[in-house]
């Protein structure tokens, strides 16, 4: 393996190790929500209204905004120094500014029309749609101060740093989860009480990255400019990577749309399970994308191009290998994690069915969503945004024609598994014409094989395990060691890479290095 590799892959450790953190708390938060609030009417309506604003965040924020941001403000620390990538950090942070807080005016304003074409479904509920409008309004605003995490996340990865970003979102957690607690046991509206903490958390996640922007020796304070070149050439690769940078969260959006003409609960099921498969995706699969990023433009800008096919095919197979038994660990123990998870308070047995149901139907599609994050990085290293945007427009009206099709005879299930099959036909088209690009392929087909059945024998025995209650929980770290085992005897790097990159992290930390 080489050494940009074994680099990738120890800073993926920083973030995963950070982001376990917080995702493990966003289940105590989910856990809380599923109590206080339910999957009901209200449910549906904060879920909506979160999800706006979310988008925004994913698809400006760590989607095109980072991305772009990244390449541009390397390239200019390299060649024109630390005072003029800063300037230029500083000037994208106020048209950041200026432009979100134009947009946030006139979504208070047309908050309405806004929520019927997010959920047009809502218009047969009188109470529900006013609510989502009310919700709307409040969370809305939090897409300014998320997106200048996502900038800060920009600056700190550029300059070798990624654990305060991988840490921001526990401020969230921390905020939504007193916030429901304060409504449930005060007696306030829950919903609304949590609109506000989203507002609160946002706060919090921009405060956070402060102090390690400063250790840094980054500072908000000195020149900047409107018209910074810098800003103008991100902004420029920006506008067509939005959509190349976040297929599966306008997935997800069409499918809280389509899902709003469903049975009330439909969105609250398809939420619940998304949450987790965000789980995985957010630990390793992001993690590694996030990481690799920064390699992969800097030896694509200095032309080291068999470095970086080494880095991609790395990125690659450490994503296969992590997603492939998750997404099988999950499809075999849905029912009972979902149960274990949420089934309390408000939380009824029917709907961690139905909601187990979705998460099945999403886990099919876990490795294949995780594996186009570090393919989208791969061509915007190479400068190329028009391919990954072309097939984010297909794999987007893919979704939409499934989904349509889908949901008339499986319901939100449908829904989900739509996201899945576009997320597959992503993958293949980006596997594919990267591949054609560079002239090899990047990912050994006889390595993704052994994953895939090494996977499909740990997912078997979660699933004939799953009836063994209250066994069932104790025996998920023993499946981990039996595909960590059989990799290893199998002969996977990408198992010895996994194994190295935590390794590192301990030793580091024993040794009190950073």
């Amino acid at each position: 393996m080489s050494d940009h590799g074994r680099r990738i892959a120890r800073n993926a450790a920083v973030v995963a190790g950070a982001t376990l953190v917080s995702r493990l708390l966003g289940f105590v938060r989910d856990i809380i929500v599923a109590f206080a609030l339910g999957a009901g009417l209200f449910a549906d309506a904060f879920f909506v209204a979160f999800r706006i604003p979310n988008l925004l965040r994913r698809l400006f924020g760590e989607g095109s905004l980072t991305m772009a941001f990244i390449p541009i403000y390397s390239r200019i620390m390299e060649e024109e120094g630390e005072e003029a990538a800063q300037a230029m950090a500083r000037s994208a942070a106020a048209w950041l500014a200026v432009v979100l807080i134009g947009i946030t005016v006139v979504v208070e304003l047309l908050a309405r029309p806004l929520t019927m074409a997010i959920a047009p479904g809502f218009l047969d509920n009188h109470e529900q749609f006013a609510v989502t409008v009310d919700l709307v309004r409040i969370c809305f605003p939090y897409v300014v101060l998320i997106c200048g995490v996502a900038l800060c996340m920009g600056i700190l990865n550029s300059r070798n740093h990624f654990l305060a970003p991988a840490l921001a979102p526990v401020a969230l957690n921390v905020s939504l989860i007193g916030a429901a607690l304060f409504g449930y046991f005060m007696g306030y509206n829950v919903a609304y009480c949590m609109a506000y903490g989203v507002l609160v958390g946002g706060a919090a996640q921009w405060l956070l990255q402060q102090p390690f922007l400063a250790r840094t020796g980054f500072s908000w304070r000195g020149p900047w400019s409107w018209h910074n070149k810098g800003v103008a050439r991100m902004g420029m690769l920006m506008l067509p990577t939005v959509f190349g940078a976040a297929v599966y969260q306008l997935n997800i959006l069409l499918g809280t749309l389509l899902a709003s003409f469903l049975p009330v609960g439909s969105v609250s099921y398809l939420y619940y399970a998304d949450r987790l498969v965000q789980f995985p995706l957010g630990v390793f699969g992001i993690a590694i994308s996030t990481a690799a990023l920064p390699s992969l433009s800097r030896l694509a800008a200095k032309g080291e191009m068999a470095e970086y096919d080494e880095a991609l095919s790395a990125s690659l197979g450490l994503t296969l290998f992590i997603s492939l038994p998750a997404a099988a660990g999950l499809i075999g123990l849905a029912g009972p994690v979902i149960g274990l998870l949420f089934e309390r308070g408000a939380f009824t047995p029917e709907a961690v069915t139905a909601t187990a149901n979705a998460l099945v139907a999403y886990s099919v599609g876990l490795p294949f969503i995780a594996l186009s994050r570090p393919l989208v990085a791969g061509f915007y290293a190479l400068e190329d945004t028009r391919t990954p945007v072309k097939i984010a427009v297909l794999c987007l009206v893919a979704n939409i024609g499934l989904g349509l099709l889908l949901m008339q005879s499986l319901a939100h299930v449908g829904l989900a598994l739509a996201v899945s099959a576009s997320s597959l036909l992503n993958f293949c088209l980006l596997y594919v014409l990267l591949s054609r690009k560079r002239g090899s392929s990047p990912l050994p087909a006889w390595a993704a094989l052994r994953m895939l059945l090494l996977s499909a024998l740990i997912g078997g025995g979660a699933y004939i395990s799953a009836g063994w209650r209250p066994w069932w929980v104790l025996l998920i770290p023993a499946w981990v060691a039996v595909y960590m085992l059989l990799s290893l005897a199998l002969g996977l790097k990408e198992a010895r890479l996994f194994v190295d990159m935590f390794r590192s992290r301990v030793r580091r930390k024993l040794s009190g290095t950073k």
